[in-house]
């Protein structure tokens, strides 16, 4: 059975509703476990994520990078790096910001190359874009058109219950279902 931790930071709540959208993914896995852990508790889940077979990363994207409470879990995780207590598990990521853009990119490779000093192997979205041709539109899945991981835009002028919108939702579950499927395979299972 798969065991999957989703790892995440939330400012305003809507990188929380986009990890629930996760868990959710990899819950529909059958015989797969998923467990939501905010970094504000992570003291209490240190063990959770030692005994995950996959760990994924969640952060919203501030001024270009992941934001500083999920920097101070990457810099806490460090004991771990030291003895590669993660070293073959399965790591993917997320994130969310106002702008279509707000360099999210670079939250995504900030969050594999954490991975990778991990020594852990990255997961990819595995869907193709969206939302780009003349007959696609904003309600298709992987609409901002991401292939390191999964990523989301939230109006900056609405609450986490209507944003981010659905595709993205659905994007952010996709993601964790795949990453359940793979656990599954990796672990024998």
């Amino acid at each position: 059975m798969p065991k999957v931790a989703v790892v995440y930071h939330s400012g305003y709540g809507h990188t929380e509703a986009m990890a629930k959208s996760v868990v959710k993914g990899a819950q529909s896995v059958v015989g797969a476990e998923a467990q939501l852990i905010s970094v504000a508790d992570v003291d209490a889940h240190w063990d959770d994520l030692n005994t995950a077979d996959a760990i994924i990363f969640g952060a919203p994207t501030y001024m270009g990078s992941a934001s500083a409470e999920f920097k101070k879990f990457m810099e806490a995780s460090s004991r771990l790096w030291a003895s590669q207590g993660w070293k073959d598990k399965l790591a993917a990521g997320f994130t969310n910001s106002g702008s279509q853009s707000g360099d999210k990119l670079n939250t995504l490779v900030q969050l594999s190359i954490f991975a990778a000093q991990h020594s852990m192997l990255w997961v990819s979205l595995g869907i193709l874009p969206g939302n780009n041709s003349s007959t696609s539109t904003p309600q298709d899945l992987n609409r901002i058109g991401s292939y390191l991981g999964a990523m989301a835009q939230s109006n900056v002028d609405q609450g986490a219950d209507v944003a981010p919108p659905a595709s993205d939702h659905e994007t952010a579950s996709l993601l964790g279902k795949r990453v359940a499927e793979l656990a599954g395979r990796f672990s024998g299972a």
